[in-house]
């Protein structure tokens, strides 16, 4: 079998990307929305998913399920990708941290959309992989390796914070860093099931927590 070129690829995406939309379809009791924001769809049109998962299964990176990347970790299913994007109002411009680099599809994707991203990695082999794929494809993404839990504080305060590990609650310090009107997207619960949950932060602090949907995330490491 000939291997598949950069057009079998693109036919893949735009699969991949109609799996997603019809999910949304489906989930649209849950999510809040029955339509994909296409400025997330244009992104993840463009964003080549099989560059952010190890060679050996790069065949498999159009599927809608999550994917081994190493060290115990996954990328994410490309429909809870987009649902967390979704659900916090990723914008042009906005000031966004993602905790949770992994290889970096996620903050590549909303680099695409115009977001200006901040990304934290406690896995230092992903950092520095995921630096990699920004640079190749030319999308200004700020890494560091350190304690997720904790945040980027000299960045702070972001408009939007993403953060692809499960927590018992949201963490005190990305709470600090979240501005006034911002919002948070976290997996909130226990160690197999978790509630997709967004929380708002108003003008004098207090904080609404929704929780949305089911979910199952690997729990967000700490660095003691």
């Amino acid at each position: 079998m000939k291997p598949m070129t950069e057009k079998h690829l693109a036919i893949l995406r735009r699969h991949m990307v109609e799996i997603v939309e019809m999910h949304f379809d489906l989930s649209s009791e849950e999510i809040g929305s029955d339509t994909l924001d296409p400025a997330i769809r244009r992104a993840m049109l463009e964003v080549p998913r099989h560059l952010f998962v190890p060679s050996s299964i790069a065949a498999l990176a159009y599927q809608d399920g999550p994917l081994p990347i190493g060290f115990d970790k996954t990328i994410s299913q490309p429909f809870i990708a987009a649902v967390m994007m979704q659900l916090a109002r990723i914008e042009p411009g906005s000031r966004v941290l993602e905790v949770g680099t992994g290889l970096g599809y996620q903050a590549s994707v909303m680099a695409k959309m115009g977001a200006e991203v901040f990304s934290v990695e406690v896995v230092e082999e992903f950092a520095e992989a995921a630096e990699a794929r920004f640079k190749a494809l030319g999308l200004d993404v700020e890494v560091k390796v350190g304690d997720g839990s904790r945040g980027w504080p000299e960045h702070s305060p972001y408009d939007r914070i993403i953060v692809t590990a499960a927590a018992a609650e949201a963490p005190v310090e990305l709470v600090d860093e979240l501005a006034a009107g911002g919002r948070m997207v976290i997996p909130l619960g226990g160690e197999d099931v978790q509630a997709l949950s967004v929380i708002e932060k108003s003008a004098d602090g207090s904080l609404d927590v929704r929780q949305l949907m089911p979910v199952r995330f690997t729990r967000l490491e700490t660095i003691s």
